[in-house]
């Protein structure tokens, strides 16, 4: 009887994990070719907020510049927006403004733009094409990311041999200190697009016991999501696999993939870019935080969140340079998530 006096036991609050990966996309000013060289000077009047969210600290720990063409950098092609494959925007300089702030960074190769030259390079000389990533990636000191948006047909053995030649000459780095060796791949937001893609990533190259790909990258949806309900049931099916499938879709471990966002859509200036407290980086915080596991991984919670995409993604709509900066929602961020700065190495299960 005294017993059913006492108050009862608070419920347990779920286990949080903390935010290891926080980046943005990057689109240069002409929408995503990097096709002329910037001064760093003109380049930060345009992109400071990236390294200072007002304090001095940066707004994220990764930028990954996009895109290089996959068809330029096989051939190697010098021409007026390339050179020796890689776009001519992205330099040394440009990669050592961040990386000097302690920000990560990797080069995207593809994009939806390039799916075709994607296809061409693979079906040409897949071995080749991973030398001449690997070799950027270690002039440059970045990683790679693989944006293969092949949805009816991909060609997955000559992306197989891509992979495993890059992992012969840039193995797999649990430790992230050596940054040529962070090799990720995008996927869709959620499993219903890029489901070929998708199925192999998550059998052979994402895998806890096999380490193969450092992780993967949920990508944004067409549009953004409406609500953190919508946003979190694209990125749940990841984490559940598609069971219903002929083959079916495994599940993801929550600590091989992050989620991404838009900053950048349409003519509206987005929360998402400068108010954290109404943003849906801020409403799914706790969702990405502590997802459970469902049938592959042991740890809760996704890496981060990505952002798409810093400065032009497009020649029309909002852009992420002034009076748009984005130091309010995704600096916001940072500090409410207390990121990384640098980025440290990573949850492997």
């Amino acid at each position: 009887m005294l017993l059913s006096l006492l108050p009862a036991a608070p419920a347990r609050a779920a286990a949080l994990t903390p935010v290891q990966v926080y980046g943005a996309w990057h689109c240069s000013d002409d929408a995503c070719i990097w096709g002329t060289v910037r001064s760093v000077a003109e380049f930060d009047s345009k992109n400071h907020w990236l390294v200072d969210r007002g304090d001095g600290r940066p707004s994220v720990n990764l930028v990954i510049l996009s895109f290089v063409h996959p068809l330029r950098l096989l051939h190697k092609t010098t021409d007026a927006t390339t050179l020796d494959g890689v776009p001519r925007g992205m330099t040394a300089e440009i990669v050592n403004y961040f990386k000097s702030r302690g920000i990560r960074v990797m080069l995207s190769i593809g994009g939806i733009t390039y799916v075709d030259p994607w296809n061409q390079a693979l079906a040409e000389n897949p071995a080749q094409f991973a030398r001449n990533a690997a070799e950027v990636a270690q002039r440059l000191g970045v990683g790679i990311e693989i944006d293969y948006e092949e949805n009816s047909s991909p060609n997955l053995a000559a992306l197989q041999v891509f992979i495993d030649t890059y992992r012969s000459i840039l193995p797999y780095d649990a430790s992230g200190a050596n940054h040529a060796a962070r090799l990720t791949i995008d996927t869709a937001a959620g499993d219903r697009w890029l489901i070929a893609l998708n199925r192999k990533a998550t059998a052979d190259w994402l895998r806890t016991d096999v380490r193969v790909l450092d992780y993967a990258n949920a990508m944004v949806p067409a549009r953004q999501p409406r609500s953190a309900s919508d946003a979190i049931a694209n990125w749940q099916e990841h984490i559940d696999g598609k069971a219903q499938y002929s083959p079916p879709v495994p599940p993801l471990a929550p600590a091989k993939f992050t989620v991404g966002l838009y900053i950048a859509e349409g003519s509206k200036v987005l929360p998402e870019c400068v108010n954290f407290a109404s943003s849906l980086q801020s409403s799914t915080g706790s969702w990405v935080q502590s997802v459970a596991p469902n049938g592959a991984g042991t740890t809760p919670g996704v890496l981060g969140y990505m952002f798409w995409a810093a400065e032009r993604p497009s020649t029309r709509g909002v852009t992420t340079q002034p009076p748009n900066t984005c130091e309010g929602g995704v600096g916001g961020g940072a500090t409410a998530y207390g990121i990384p700065v640098p980025m440290g190495g990573l949850r492997q299960s």
